[in-house]
């Protein structure tokens, strides 16, 4: 039987990440980036296309796993019949290279535990060549070289091009194992010793979290959405990736499958929202520079995603020999979106900086000159059709959300020209070009006879990014529209108590075949929208379900399916773990932990 999405779990060096198994095999893992190819594929296909399972020897999914308390540690633990043992799983910050250690731990009793370690270059389509060396394993292929330190005696066997390993353990006794990744033209790395390694990182993962300030309740949840974007942060250039994975389906067995280890500008003003509320303000900083440096150039030139450096060609292509998460095909690399018409980032960019220079992070004086540049662009080009927040591949349109933003960012620019008025800007044209922007969307975005706002102008459809009108303050939460519109999208695209982007299977504007479940960022964005408006109970109860769709180790990925229970798309997603922090914030800050 094939896993579920929410089997796994997340350890990662906040420069790529795994995911591990509940039997204990971690079935995903690019080296050295998030975004490089996969020595472990196996979540997009079988064995053979890679996986580094450590369990009891005939055992299956474990009896109880957790991450130490405050940490990216995961302990997993089998109980069996000749008794109790743990695997530790991380992978340390790095000094040079990428490491996995995994610590097999004697609990009770005596156990014999098996590692079978199947290395996959290239999404598992390379199979290395493996050799001894210096009483270790060498696995070579290309430009991708992997040390295997092993304090169990390994043996690789020429059937399944597999390396094994087969041992007992006491209780009290521990056993280690460390994967080690280098450029292949490269020598061997320092080995790091995988105990003090252990200790190193509950230590420091324990220190990061201690700055958060938030205190009320749930914190437990917020503490661990915090680390998950911790996670998901590219450390050397501050980018925050989507998710760590690509392909997991948006629908089992159908085509929604996209790659998500890029930064996507349209989480910007969320995250920064979130870290600067929860007091992170370093990794705010460093998010915001990241979004300098990726934007720069020419405003014409604005994508909606980039690399985790900034990188602007992100081609899309199939691997054909990956059968795909639940025979979900096809697998993707890269993703084509980054060549659309998203008018909606201008505004998440100029709403980015604003709030960043509003919290007091350190400004810089390029910093205005950008927005000044996106803003004379946007003024000229604001009235023509994208695709659209969502990446629609069903054509431009002239989507009301988009123009919110639109009206965003001509209203953080007048602002922050009014609180600094040394700035250079055309504060008259700015002015004016938000109050036309706000009269076309109410005009040509507004249904009077439903009391709604649409998807695009003249639509009949409905779009959940719509609730965050009251949010970015285009309308006051008391205006009968912003009510009318939030009471519309939880009739029509509510799905199980949650809410959907917007109709897939009667709209033509996605271009795609299929549906898709409850997209749980949306559904967080009603929590939000309900407090918002006074209904602070019922969003309180919508913001409970939503903790309820956690896995057993706390995480989110993109999207659920009510009818199937089952969680779906790339995980774990940051946009999920962002909409929780900032609902806790919204519904709880200040009230205490008790």
């Amino acid at each position: 039987m094939h896993p579920r999405i929410e089997d796994y779990a997340l350890i990662g060096d906040e420069q790529t990440a795994a995911l591990v198994g509940k039997d204990g095999s971690i079935d995903w893992l690019c080296l050295p980036r998030f975004d490089s190819a996969a020595c472990f594929a196996k979540l997009l296909g079988d064995e053979e296309n890679g996986h580094w399972r450590i369990a009891p020897k005939g055992a299956g999914t474990c009896t109880r796993r957790a991450y130490r308390p405050d940490t990216l540690v995961l302990d997993t633990e089998w109980d069996t019949e000749d008794g109790l043992t743990r695997v530790t799983d991380l992978m340390p910050q790095r000094d040079r290279a990428p490491d996995v250690v995994r610590i097999v731990e004697g609990v009770s009793g005596r156990v014999t535990v098996r590692s079978t370690l199947r290395l996959r270059f290239d999404y598992g389509a390379v199979v290395p060549w493996m050799r001894r060396s210096g009483g270790h394993r060498v696995a070579v292929a290309g430009p991708d070289s992997i040390w295997l330190r092993s304090e169990p005696t390994v043996r690789t066997w020429g059937q399944d091009f597999g390396t094994h390993s087969e041992f007992t353990v006491e209780e009290g006794e521990r056993v280690a194992f460390v994967l080690t990744w280098h450029p292949s033209h490269h020598p061997r790395p320092p080995l790091v010793d995988p105990y003090d390694a252990l200790r190193a990182s509950v230590r420091e993962w324990r220190r990061w979290t201690a700055r958060c300030r938030y205190d009320g309740p749930y914190r437990d949840a917020v503490v661990r959405s915090l680390i998950t974007l911790k996670a998901l942060t590219y450390e050397p250039t501050g980018g925050i990736v989507a998710a760590a994975t690509t392909s997991l389906p948006e629908e089992m067995g159908g085509v929604r499958n996209w790659d998500y280890r890029y930064c996507w500008l349209r989480d910007s003003t969320l995250t920064l929202g979130a870290l600067l509320s929860a007091g992170y303000h370093k990794e705010a900083e460093a998010w915001r520079d990241w979004l300098l440096r990726a934007v720069a150039g020419n405003p014409a030139d604005l994508r909606i995603m980039y690399g985790l450096a900034g990188e602007r060609r992100l081609p899309e292509f199939e691997l054909p020999w990956l059968s795909g998460f639940g025979r979900s095909a096809p697998v993707r690399i890269g993703n084509s979106a980054v060549d659309q018409l998203q008018l909606d980032v201008y505004g998440e960019v100029m709403d980015s900086l604003w709030l960043s220079r509003r919290a007091g992070l350190p400004t810089k004086p390029h910093i205005w000159s950008i927005q000044a540049a996106l803003m004379e662009w946007l003024r000229e080009e604001w009235r023509q059709p994208d695709e659209g927040l969502w990446e629609v591949r069903g054509g431009r349109r002239q989507f009301v959300h988009s123009k919110v933003m639109v009206w965003v960012a001509a209203d953080r620019a007048v602002r922050t020209l009014e609180e600094h008025p040394h700035l250079h800007g055309d504060l008259h044209g700015w002015r004016q070009m938000r109050d036309d922007v706000h009269r076309e969307v109410c005009e040509k975005g507004y249904d009077p006879d439903r009391n709604t706002f649409t998807q695009h102008y003249g639509s009949q459809e409905l779009d959940a990014a719509l609730l965050l009108i009251p949010r970015c303050g285009f309308l006051p939460p008391q205006d009968p529209r912003v009510i009318g519109t939030i009471d519309a999208i939880r009739r029509q695209l509510g799905h199980g108590g949650f809410v959907r982007r917007y109709d897939t299977e009667d709209s033509l504007v996605d271009g795609l075949p299929g549906g898709e479940g409850s997209f749980l960022a949306c559904s967080f964005w009603l929590a939000d929208a309900l407090h918002m408006t006074g209904r602070t109970q019922e969003a309180r109860e919508l913001f409970e379900r939503l903790l309820n769709l956690t896995n057993d180790v706390g995480l989110l990925s993109e999207e659920y399916d009510p009818r199937t229970r089952r969680q779906l798309g790339n995980f774990p997603q940051a946009f999920s773990h962002i909409g929780l922090v900032n609902t806790a914030l919204a519904l709880f800050d200040g009230e205490g932990a008790g």
